[in-house]
């Protein structure tokens, strides 16, 4: 071990070890004088070694180091601990602005002597602090936000369930008035309209019945409501003398309530459609199968019957009126394509959207 003969030595080694230290440093005697400082603190604090050395620390330049939270980590803390770190302090320092400091202070204690020494150092927090304080304004702002989107989520959602159902109740009304009107006239082809308009109406306010239960999501189980829409057509329109199944196949799946009003009034033309014709005489086996097939993003719809066929089919007006116009401008908006198949094996409509070509069963 080096022994020192000259105080003057130690005490160059010891201020050249001081001013290795990055972070601003100094030593206090037991009175708070300051015996030495790094040059990183004059540099930080804009202070000069003249009117620092020999100084009591509190009445360093302007006072500016006369900070209560400093003289309780001195006057109090390190005296019955001997060391202390992490003691945050903020202060606003004279020419040099602001500044968040984590000091770290230790009380040296020496065999030959009663006096003590203290050792502080400074380490800057201020931008660390800031970006801190940020971050938790920002976070706090950023919950506010939260909030407030969910309450007009909130907001959103009872004005939409709201709107379903005034449509679903102007859909019954009209619904109502068209079936009024059917019993009232007196021509049965007129009464025939009527009825197909409020059937028309009804697939549409299925399509509504279904996004309520879906909690105003805007998509759609296909085959549940197929199979309600057609349950729904057979009991309308098959009289009481009439023995016609009306079956419904449908791969799983979720469409959008627009899509599902479309074909919804699709299947309602077609299904209507060979309940009047495609079975002229009662028989027992009659059926009508509609099937909805997805394979990707393409699907096929078909409404096949095992009725009388082509002959009759065509004399009864499959390719004419009102109803085969609003079907042609459906499969068009839809972007599909229809493909129909007449033989005396009955009737069978297919629409399709994509290269779907698997073959569907025929109706029993």
């Amino acid at each position: 071990m080096m022994n020192f003969q000259r105080i003057e030595d130690a005490q160059t080694l010891a201020q050249a070890i001081v001013n290795t230290i990055p972070e601003p440093f100094i030593v206090l005697d037991d009175q708070f004088c300051v015996l030495a400082a790094s040059v990183s603190f004059y540099k930080t604090f804009k202070v000069d070694q003249e009117n620092t050395r020999g100084r009591l620390l509190f009445s360093l330049g302007d006072g500016q180091w006369d900070i209560p939270a400093l003289r309780l980590l001195l006057e109090t803390i390190i005296p019955e601990h001997a060391a202390m770190d992490g003691f945050e302090v903020e202060h606003d320092f004279p020419g040099v602005g602001r500044r968040v400091m984590l000091l770290n202070a230790r009380q040296v204690v020496y065999d030959d002597s009663a006096k003590t020494t203290i050792l502080l150092a400074f380490m800057d927090v201020t931008a660390r602090r800031d970006i801190e304080k940020e971050k938790e304004r920002l976070l706090e702002r950023s919950e506010e936000l939260l909030q407030q989107k969910e309450e007009l989520l909130h907001q959103k959602d009872v004005l939409l369930r709201e709107m379903q159902h005034r449509v679903a109740n102007s859909l019954q009304i009209i619904s109502s008035i068209l079936q009024l009107k059917a019993q009232a006239v007196s021509s049965e082809e007129t009464r025939q309209h009527l009825r197909d308009a409020r059937q028309r109406v009804m697939s549409v306010a299925e399509v509504q019945r279904h996004l309520h239960v879906s909690q105003g999501i805007d998509l759609i189980d296909v085959g549940s409501y197929l199979s309600t829409l057609c349950d729904s057509l057979a009991t309308s329109m098959i009289g009481e003398g009439q023995l016609i199944a009306v079956n419904v196949t449908a791969d799983e799946g979720m469409i959008g309530s627009d899509k599902a009003v479309s074909l919804g009034l699709i299947v309602t033309e077609l299904v209507i459609n060979a309940i009047k014709h495609a079975f002229p005489a009662a028989r027992t086996d009659a059926a009508i199968h509609v099937t909805y097939e997805i394979d990707g993003g393409g699907w096929r719809l078909s409404v096949s019957d095992n009725g009388v066929g082509k002959s009759t089919a065509n004399a009864a007006g499959h390719h004419t009126g009102l109803g085969s116009a609003i079907v042609a401008a459906l499969v068009k908006q839809l972007d599909a394509a229809t493909e129909i198949r007449n033989d005396s094996d009955g009737m069978r409509v297919s629409i399709t959207r994509s290269t779907l070509n698997s073959q569907l069963p025929e109706a029993a």
